[in-house]
């Protein structure tokens, strides 16, 4: 099963840079990003049809920048990694609640970043995430455009991550 989740997250990372991940309201959801591995001295997660702010996650030079911080992701994000071991900036969004439905992206800079004040990254997302809210009575996706793959395409790259590390 390990091997054809990873094999589904090989064809999907060669299809795609667009990860599709379902979880349930209430769960904690775990958005996978990796970055090349370089020192990093930002990180950037944001959802771009949100309205200004629209961070969900501004990580700068060890610290956490909540100044920016979009208001309904205040005390529910945090990095997996807060050392950034080996490029993984992969986000944990607690507690997902419906309208976190949704694209996420993760951008990074490296330690030349000589920005001081916030601003989107000069760079293209390295990852992009549609997150999507499942039914918790019946498993299906209250978004008609869902498909389960999504589901085994999201774990196919956390088990992914889990090997590679």
């Amino acid at each position: 099963m390990a091997a054809f989740l990873f094999l589904l997250f090989l064809l999907s990372e060669a299809a795609s840079d667009l990860i599709m991940l379902s979880v349930h309201p209430g769960e904690d959801a775990i958005l996978p990003c990796r970055a090349a591995d370089v020192p990093i001295r930002a990180v950037e997660w944001t959802r771009p049809n949100l309205e200004p702010p629209q961070y969900v996650l501004f990580y700068r030079d060890g610290h956490l920048d909540t100044t920016h911080l979009h208001p309904s992701y205040k005390g529910r994000v945090q990095l997996l990694d807060r050392h950034l071991k080996d490029g993984d900036v992969s986000l944990i969004l607690k507690n997902v609640r419906r309208h976190d439905r949704g694209t996420y992206e993760c951008r990074v800079a490296s330690v030349g970043f000589t920005r001081t004040k916030r601003a989107i990254l000069d760079s293209e997302p390295i990852r992009t995430i549609q997150l999507q809210i499942t039914d918790s009575n019946s498993g299906q996706s209250k978004d008609e455009n869902s498909t389960p793959v999504g589901l085994y395409i999201g774990l196919g790259v956390f088990f992914a991550l889990l090997f590679l590390t």
